[in-house]
């Protein structure tokens, strides 16, 4: 059987989110957001419960990555330059961080930021 849902991103708050259920249901996609009442009534559990999750129907799931791939930001160094993945060059990247450990758990703005490519998927050193 085929699942009804894609999930198309996860975000850490519900305020994030928004402005990405905006477009998309401007372009005529329904969007659903999982666990948008749990984290507004108590958003400290985000990162135990993998944060709001953005969901389309299947169906939708081609048009709403595109739109969502248009307008979601990329990482950019000190000088506002997007950061080139040294693997194949793509200027498409996010701040990653691994969260191992308790401390890292506790306290992830103490972790060094690393960045994962979104087209090959490696994940760099700090620039």
């Amino acid at each position: 059987m085929e699942e009804k849902f894609f999930k198309i991103d996860a975000f850490e708050y519900v305020a994030d989110v928004q402005i990405i259920k905006s477009r998309l249901e401007a372009e005529g996609v329904p969007v659903f957001l999982r666990d948008e009442n749990t984290l507004n009534s108590d958003p400290i559990i985000s990162n135990a419960i993998g944060g709001v999750k953005l969901l389309v129907y299947t169906k939708d799931k081609e048009r709403a990555l595109a739109i969502y791939n248009e307008i979601r930001a990329y990482a950019v160094d000190s000088n506002g330059n997007a950061i080139v993945c040294p693997n194949c060059k793509a200027k498409k990247s996010e701040a990653y961080y691994t969260r191992k450990g308790l401390f890292y758990s506790l306290f992830p703005f103490f972790e060094k930021r690393k960045y994962k490519c979104l087209h090959c998927g490696i994940i760099t050193k700090p620039v």
